[in-house]
């Protein structure tokens, strides 16, 4: 499934999500939708293995049509997804975890990391269900 991060007349609750989502690193992985097939993937995760190469990277190694030989490494997902954070994310502190949870409409009166959807608009309830969702390890589809 694609993402379209148009703002419409119908959607202004939701344009602040939007404006997050097209400012954010990941957004030409929501927005492109290459052509993908079935049997190079099932092929893929058929062969699947974990190597280092000579630098000590770590990368996934696959073959496909037993001539295809893929690396897959954490740079190669960087550079094909365009995700325009070269130089990554190794931290991130609690003070900016909430100022943009304040940005998001979250007030924050305590100094914990436990977050409840109650206090988020409905908006931000329906985003932050769906995006847990897809992240969940128990989904069907």
């Amino acid at each position: 499934m694609v993402a379209y991060l148009d703002k419409s007349e119908g959607s202004q609750g939701f344009h602040q999500i939007i404006d997050f989502l097209t400012g954010s690193h990941i957004k030409n992985a929501l927005t492109e939708c290459p052509t993908l097939y079935v049997s190079p993937i099932k092929q893929f995760w058929q062969t699947t293995a974990l190597s280092t190469n000579k630098e000590g990277v770590k990368r996934i190694t696959a073959t496909i049509d037993r001539k295809v030989k893929v690396f897959v490494s954490e740079a190669s997902i960087r550079r094909h997804l365009n995700l325009e954070d070269s130089e990554g994310l190794t931290t991130l502190p609690t003070a900016e975890i909430f100022e943009q949870l304040a940005q998001m409409g979250y007030v924050i009166t305590f100094d914990s990391l436990t977050f409840q959807k109650g206090h988020f608009s409905p908006q931000w309830k329906f985003f932050i269900h769906t995006l847990l969702h897809c992240l969940s390890p128990k989904k069907t589809a």
